[in-house]
């Protein structure tokens, strides 16, 4: 955090941060808002381009200020910059590995000096208190540099294969992975700066240029990640940042020819579309898709109830409820039930919501209106159709009048038939159910359509069984620094199982930088 601290700021280690990072993240916080409601332009081959329609970024929590002004993006600028991409390719492609990677970790040292000023605008913009909105921007440069270890380590992915058995020749053969060409990355609005930074890093130390395009609603952040690389000295087209809403901007760049492979994070229904599209034109291009979780605990007779109750609700309720590895669905023995039940609705009301700049608070508002009305009509039906222990309502008094705000919903007693166990909400509402046996628990945690995070609280030698059955990408046991949430990259690598993701190589891991480039074997054959 400072040139004098050793602490290390990762999603396990943020609830006890030093004092120090809280002053710095307040300086940064004042410096800022006195600069709010400034126009920000795109940047295309290293220049500012302005569109002629505009769109407002509002701060969630109170809507009637205004972060900045974007740019309305279009099929002309995502012609432009898709244009600027493929120019820009085969100088990038050809330099050295050692250069990109050295070129990628110092946008990623940018990223952590430029910490407490990116931070504070994810957390204005996203609603995330502080340690979250700080914990987003420090796993971008991790993510950067892992990327950049992973072809270090591999040495640029040149493997000397083995000789033909030829009379009176001499033949060499090596695997290279090069690049594939322009590659698009999608980003959603929960992490705004990792899940733009972490796959715009893979796909620039593998040798692609890149044209990355943020939600409407988190715009401002990925303006400032485009700003690290620009200053990093990434030479102009290798980059392309462009902003405008997804069913114009976003569709005509998923639809142009000019895109050799695609990183998308969003919706299970959009990205099984572009994965649909990207298989039917003239070859089939490379699509990594994360496409969100429906994410268990499962807790045992045997589990320490207060690690269990700890890290659910740090993982229900952590950013409103928004991220795709949420703990939205809890299955507990019924031995433990009554008292775990209890526990984690007295740690839930003590949770503190309201401006998630402020040092105490942990809830700040959902993202947009959206939400705000698919919270409403969820906790409507909860009340219809199970028994809702706390929340279950908005906030309208106060503080909370001119913003987002949810009170973290938890539910009991909802029929397992219902549509609830099955829909991702992205909202803080969280539905438990008791269950006889673990058996039971994994069928029906195993039973949705995703399979990205999992979390099991019991026995140490139960854990094993947990491992072996759960289908998930990314699984914890006995964790109570969050029961499905927290991943970092090189210690858990984040992916997901059927429904949550594609490629089945996990984010921040050993094989995921090898998605961007493809194989091709050199074979040399000499007369001897």
């Amino acid at each position: 955090m400072t040139a004098n601290s050793t602490f290390k700021l990762t999603y396990a280690t943020m609830f006890n941060p030093p004092e120090e990072l809280h002053a710095s993240f307040e300086a940064a916080l004042e410096k800022l808002r006195s600069n709010l409601g400034q126009e920000h332009a795109m940047i295309i081959n290293g220049k500012d381009v302005f569109a002629d329609d505009k769109f407002e970024d509002r701060n969630p929590a109170n809507t009637d200020q205004l972060l900045g002004v974007f740019q309305k993006g279009g099929a002309k600028h995502a012609d432009e910059a898709l244009s600027a991409a493929r120019k820009a390719f085969p100088m990038w492609s050809r330099m050295k590995w050692q250069d990109r990677v050295a070129l990628v970790r110092k946008a990623a040292d940018l990223m952590d000096q430029r910490i407490f000023q990116i931070g504070v605008a994810v957390s204005l913009e996203v609603g995330k208190n502080r340690m979250e909105a700080l914990g987003d921007v420090a796993e971008t440069a991790d993510l950067l540099r892992y990327s950049c270890s992973r072809m270090e380590a591999n040495e640029g992915f040149a493997i000397e294969l083995g000789r033909d058995p030829l009379t009176g020749f001499e033949s060499s053969n090596v695997s290279v992975l090069r690049p594939y060409g322009v590659w698009v990355v999608i980003s959603p609005f929960n992490f705004p700066a990792a899940l733009t930074g972490g796959p715009l890093g893979a796909a620039l130390v593998a040798g692609n240029t890149v044209v990355f395009k943020p939600a409407t609603d988190t715009p401002w952040t990925s303006r400032l990640i485009a700003e690290c690389l620009r200053d990093a000295g990434i030479p102009d087209g290798v980059y392309n940042f462009v902003t405008g809403p997804g069913s114009t901007l976003g569709q005509a760049i998923i639809e142009s020819p000019q895109v050799d492979g695609i990183t998308f994070t969003g919706s299970y229904d959009v990205g099984m579309k572009i994965y649909r599209d990207f298989g039917s034109g003239r070859w089939v291009r490379p699509t990594v898709l994360e496409l969100g979780g429906k994410n268990p605990a499962i807790v045992s007779r045997h589990a320490n109830l207060e690690d269990a109750a700890v890290g659910i609700v740090r993982s229900a309720f952590g950013l409103q409820g928004q991220k795709c590895s949420a703990c939205s669905r809890v299955f507990i023995e019924e031995p433990v039930y009554d008292q775990l039940v209890g526990r984690i609705v007295e740690l839930t009301n003590k949770l503190a919501i309201g401006d998630p700049t402020d040092r105490q608070v942990y809830l700040g508002p959902v993202v947009n209106k959206g939400s705000y009305r698919d919270y409403q009509q969820f906790s409507e039906d909860l009340h219809q159709n199970s028994r809702i222990l706390t929340g279950g309502k908005v906030l309208l008094d106060g503080q909370y009048s001119k913003g987002y705000f949810c009170t973290p919903t938890i539910a009991v007693d909802l029929p397992a038939e219902h549509k609830l166990w099955q829909q991702e909400m992205f909202v803080p509402i969280t539905t438990i159910a008791r269950v006889k046996n673990l058996d039971e628990a994994m069928v029906r945690a195993n039973n949705v359509e995703y399979g990205l995070t999992a979390g099991f609280y019991g026995a140490p030698e139960e854990t094993d069984w947990f491992f072996d059955n759960i289908q998930a990408g990314v699984t914890y046991a006995n964790r109570p620094q969050g029961a499905t949430t927290g991943a970092w990259p090189g210690f858990q690598p984040f992916g997901g199982w059927k429904g949550s993701g594609s490629s089945g190589k996990n984010s921040g891991g050993p094989h995921y930088v090898q998605l961007y480039m493809h194989e091709q074997i050199h074979t040399l054959v000499r007369r001897a």
